[in-house]
């Protein structure tokens, strides 16, 4: 047989790499943003009565685990069908601020966050997709939103000026977090949600509500995000993975 090199690519990804899900289920009980509506889900044929199964699915685009394209909240932007397979795979590195976060659930990562991260582990390649860790998805579903007394939301984010330094600075291909929002609710009603709407105006991808982070390594790693080529759609729920170093 004919030496394949893809083949033996495959052969050795099973062999000396690991898999990682970072998707959560998607079921009525996911987490999701506040906002929308709890995902339905509808019998419309079963293997009782039928030669086949089949269910009726009422969800959000955004909902759970899933991807925004730039038109999410860009007018004119691209759609999710315009988003190349090229772009559903990217390395990966992750910076975990998730000891800052069991100590404050409003932390906010900076610039110096990053450049700590740089420094023990060098510079952000270009392309790359950066996630932050903050072992948020360990959480409950219901304690995702982390409330007060007061119905007000508690959970980290993105800081402005980080972002604009990924971008501007390294050029990365995407950013990932374990969170409802790109934005900490600690901001983002005083900035109109502006780190999410920046990512996206730069023409990347986002995917939100990762979990399973803690898994994989600060780099070294892939990510793949993939999801359903929806016509002019802003986003929709996807299945993210890792493959990393055994």
């Amino acid at each position: 047989m004919k030496d394949h090199k893809l083949w033996q690519i495959y052969k050795d990804w099973k062999e000396n790499y690991r898999w990682v899900d970072l998707t959560h289920p998607l079921s009525p009980k996911t987490p999701h943003w506040v906002g929308w509506d709890i995902l339905q889900i509808q019998e419309q044929m079963n293997l009782d009565e039928s030669i086949f199964a089949a269910h009726l699915y009422t969800v959000t685009g955004q909902y759970g685990t899933h991807v925004d394209a730039p038109n999410h909240m860009v007018k004119n932007a691209r759609a999710l069908h315009e988003i190349t397979v090229e772009e559903m795979v990217y390395p990966l590195c992750v910076i975990d601020c998730s000891l800052q976060v069991a100590e404050n659930p409003d932390f906010i990562l900076t610039v110096a966050d990053i450049q700590k991260w740089e420094n023990m582990h060098g510079p952000i390649p270009k392309g790359a997709f950066v996630v932050f860790q903050s072992n948020w998805s360990k959480r409950p579903a219901e304690e995702m939103d982390n409330l007060d007394a007061d119905g007000n939301r508690h959970f980290p984010g993105w800081q402005l000026e980080a972002v604009k330094f990924l971008v501007e600075e390294r050029n990365i291909g995407g950013i990932g977090h374990e969170t409802s929002d790109t934005d900490s609710p600690l901001t983002s009603k005083e900035t109109n949600y502006a780190v999410e709407h920046y990512i996206l105006s730069q023409n990347r991808i986002q995917v939100e509500l990762l979990t399973n982070i803690d898994a994989c390594p600060p780099t070294g790693a892939l990510i793949f995000c993939t999801f359903p080529k929806v016509k002019n759609g802003t986003g929709f729920p996807c299945r993210a993975f890792a493959l990393c170093p055994k």
